[in-house]
């Protein structure tokens, strides 16, 4: 298939419910927050864990084709490094063919011993910034206990401690840039495959910390003018009623309207630069009005 020629633009939306969606390691697991703001952070690495991880599921795994693989994932259920994913590939070629996460996302080969030629860094044509949500949300702090005694013998369980907000709507914008694609190889298909994870992996996240997840809106805006994009797409973003809502209160996607008029007017504004919007919505979503498309 052939490497994209366009520039894409990617606004994509999905809440989560009594779940944390990015934990911070280095702040005991809680929700990443925004001091000032209070709205939740979720970092383009979970983003992109969870279109791998949708996308191993479906078969880029190594095993039944060998050119379809995830570069950055573990071996046999355990963390691995690159110098020892280095060892299934010996070139650049093979990299970028072997690997669609390193078509997407680039990548770093830096194999241990003398593959001088499979040494090289690649930026990755889609780049996605952090994801806000759309509204400051709440934090729970939750006791309860564990599955095990606390000792051998002993008639207490132990005690387990755990973060997650009520709710949030959270976005994240992305850039697929065709200039980059002519380094990795990135195609029409990658794109499509990478549209697929985005919405089907995040509705897929059942673990305990994440279930709760679901995709709500997917636009894709794909450019005829080279090197352009509107950029900041979900900043044209709002709520009906703003002033009347107390996210305090929020527990559902049912409980608000999702004002999508400056958006739209952005999308006529630059539409003679557009070759087509593509909208993924889902049912329980309620907007202003309809997405622009053409």
């Amino acid at each position: 298939m052939p490497i994209i020629s366009q520039r894409s633009e990617i606004l994509f939306l999905y809440d989560c419910k009594n779940c944390n969606p990015n934990g911070d390691p280095n702040n005991g697991n809680q929700p990443r927050l925004h001091e000032g703001t209070r709205k939740c952070l979720v970092t383009d690495v979970r983003l992109k864990r969870t279109i791998r991880d949708y996308l191993m599921e479906k078969g880029y795994d190594g095993q039944t084709d060998a050119d379809r693989d995830i570069f950055i994932r573990d071996e046999d259920g355990v963390p691995t490094t690159g110098a020892k994913r280095s060892e299934s590939y010996d070139n650049k070629e093979e990299f970028t063919r072997k690997f669609i996460d390193v078509r997407l996302f680039g990548g770093v080969s830096a194999p241990k011993g003398k593959k001088k030629e499979a040494t090289f860094n690649l930026t990755g044509p889609v780049q996605f910034g952090m994801g806000v949500s759309l509204h400051p949300v709440e934090m729970n702090f939750i006791k309860g206990t564990g599955a095990f005694a606390s000792t051998e013998g002993a008639g207490n369980k132990t005690f387990r401690e755990e973060y997650n907000i009520t709710y949030g709507l959270i976005g994240f914008h992305g850039v697929v840039n065709e200039r980059a694609a002519r380094h990795t190889g990135l195609s029409e298909g990658d794109v499509d495959e990478l549209m697929e994870a985005i919405w089907s992996g995040t509705k897929g996240l059942l673990s305990r910390s994440k279930k709760g997840h679901m995709p709500r809106l997917l636009v894709k805006i794909d450019y005829s003018e080279p090197m352009f994009f509107i950029g900041e797409l979900q900043e044209q973003l709002s709520f009906v009623g703003r002033e009347d809502i107390d996210f305090k209160e929020v527990t559902d996607v049912a409980d608000y309207t999702l004002d999508v008029a400056a958006l739209n007017e952005k999308l006529r504004a630059n539409a003679g630069k557009i070759a087509r919007i593509t909208v993924r919505q889902d049912d329980r979503l309620q907007l202003s009005e309809d997405i622009f498309t053409k």
